[in-house]
């Protein structure tokens, strides 16, 4: 973050620094690099948390992990929101708006996309 607020990025990239530098935050406060929780955390800064997990956790040129399944990534979120750790507002409405389906079948691999069968109205 401090480097990133170094930079002289234009005006209308002014808010980069901030939401780049805070994606790893968890809305509970147990995220870095600054220990940020609930609204210190911007609206920016948790929708790239929600597509940065869910990105990492189902891409498949990971040098160290096979691709989780879908369903597997999903849970992930859930269990994430549940747990304090990401909104669970915005992991709701990526469920429900389809965007993790939209995704998968441009990125995801066929034999990777499977049913999610998860009540995501109980976060």
């Amino acid at each position: 973050v401090k480097i990133l607020n170094k930079l002289p990025f234009p005006e209308k990239y002014a808010k980069n620094p901030e939401i780049s530098g805070s994606h790893h935050e968890k809305i509970n406060g147990k995220g870095y690099p600054l220990g940020l929780s609930g609204d210190e955390i911007s609206f920016e800064a948790r929708i790239l948390a929600v597509a940065d997990i869910f990105e990492a956790v189902t891409a498949s040129d990971r040098p160290y992990k096979e691709p989780n399944k879908l369903s597997a990534a999903m849970k992930i979120l859930y269990f994430m929101a549940k747990d304090g750790e990401l909104d669970k507002e915005l992991v709701k409405f990526f469920y429900k708006s389809g965007l993790y389906l939209e995704y998968a079948k441009k990125w995801l691999k066929k034999e990777n996309i499977d049913s999610v069968n998860m009540d995501f109205n109980s976060l």
